[in-house]
């Protein structure tokens, strides 16, 4: 046991502070468990407008998270509502071609849109502000360098010096964490052969809400609505042709983004930095160990399709922060085997379930074999005619699902 003056306190130590670890840290603290969050990135640094270019599809049920945990003023007047997804094949030069699949969130009678589509920007600042606001431990610029597991907790080292201890480490931090290799939890996956290239573009004509998902023959290209007349594009290309692209001028940017974004939306014009993302699928042998659980790309990374990367991170974050409340409720400490346990339980299977759809949906659909493309194709116009299946679909992108977590269906978990 550490006895050193300045050494830091909670129930659960979370390594890493982005929007999974700072999410978790709002959930676990609304429980009335005391947090503390370690995070290399200086917070000024993540708070910069061009910080990162991405926007993220949140589906509708993680947003109620948000809610419950006191998000949403600051979100609601910039997030953008998805209300229909046009999902279509095709080549550039050529546009989509004419199979598709449609979906429209009033088919589900529901007052909630199919999600919301929320600039990173925006986020982190509602985020970080929310943190402030409740007093959450938030250590940064800092490093956990290493960290020792007892029978009764845990003691991490930072790069600094100090030391935290915690019942439960919570590895948040990332493809590359720290906290799974430190813990000998191997992955499984693969690298994909290609690049997302990631912008915001302002447009002359309304987008009406629609989200589109071209499936080109070097990867998905997505028109994703944002507030205002503006979309942010994601457009994966063979690692060469990427770089080529993002060292063109801006102006042959354009053009090159042009023959794949068609004239539906009126003239296209960039609207700040382009931004690149190597794309690969790792996913952890197991999400918890002894004193030690996984949340986020820590645990599962996979590929961008259909937007589902940040969406599996946020539903561990209710899995896991209801866990640990009912837990503690009954007199366990956070760090408890039978708390992590029903966590690994709970999420394990839709974790590895979702990264094998994506990666079987980037193999059927990124490439131009003629036999597939029909196949495809064929398969595109008769789920859009199946209304029972159409609706499934909309609500599994929607995170709807039995026995959701509390904070999905945007119920507090309280203290």
């Amino acid at each position: 046991m550490s006895t050193r003056a300045d050494a830091i306190s909670a129930d659960v130590l979370i390594a890493g502070g982005g929007l999974v670890g700072q999410t978790l840290a709002l959930a676990l603290d609304q429980a009335g468990v005391s947090v503390a969050v370690v995070d290399a990135a200086p917070p000024t640094t993540a708070l910069q407008p061009n910080f990162d270019g991405r926007a993220f599809a949140i589906a509708y049920a993680n947003y109620r998270m948000w809610r419950a945990l006191g998000l949403t003023d600051d979100l609601d007047p910039v997030v953008q509502q998805i209300e229909q997804i046009l999902v279509t094949d095709g080549r550039p030069l050529e546009g989509p071609s004419n199979t598709f699949l449609h979906f429209d969130f009033g088919e589900l009678n529901a007052e909630e849109p199919l999600g919301y589509m929320v600039e990173n920007r925006y986020l982190r600042v509602a985020l970080d502000k929310a943190v402030k606001a409740r007093g959450v431990q938030l250590i940064a610029p800092a490093a956990v360098t290493g960290f020792t597991r007892h029978p009764s907790h845990i003691e991490a080292d930072l790069a600094d010096g100090r030391r935290v201890r915690a019942s439960l480490i919570i590895g948040a931090d990332g493809r590359g964490s720290f906290v799974r290799k430190h813990a000998g939890i191997k992955t499984i996956g693969r690298d994909y052969p290609s690049t997302a290239i990631v912008a915001t573009v302002a447009h002359d004509k309304p987008h009406g809400g629609v989200a589109h998902e071209f499936f080109l023959p070097n990867g998905p290209f997505a028109i994703l609505p944002l507030k205002g007349e503006r979309a942010n594009i994601v457009w994966a290309e063979p690692h060469l042709a990427a770089k080529a692209l993002l060292a063109m001028p801006e102006e042959d940017f354009l053009a090159e983004l042009k023959l794949r974004f068609g004239d539906f939306l009126g003239d296209v014009r960039l609207e700040g930095p382009r931004f690149s993302y190597p794309l690969s699928m790792r996913i952890a042998e197991r999400m918890i160990d002894a004193r030690l659980a996984l949340a986020g790309d820590s645990a599962h990374a996979i590929h961008p399709i259909a937007g589902q990367g940040l969406n599996l991170g946020l539903k561990d974050v209710a899995a896991l922060a209801e866990c640990i409340a009912d837990g503690m409720a009954l007199g366990l400490d956070a760090g408890d085997v039978t708390i992590l346990e029903r966590y690994q339980r709970w999420r394990r299977f839709d974790n590895v379930t979702m990264a094998g759809a994506m990666d079987f949906f980037d193999r059927l659909f990124s490439n131009d074999i003629a036999p597939i493309r029909r196949a495809r194709g064929i398969g595109l116009a008769l789920v859009n005619q199946i209304g029972p299946a159409r609706r499934f679909f909309m609500r599994f992108a929607g995170a709807e699902q039995p026995g959701m977590p509390k904070l999905l269906r945007g119920e507090k978990l309280a203290a």
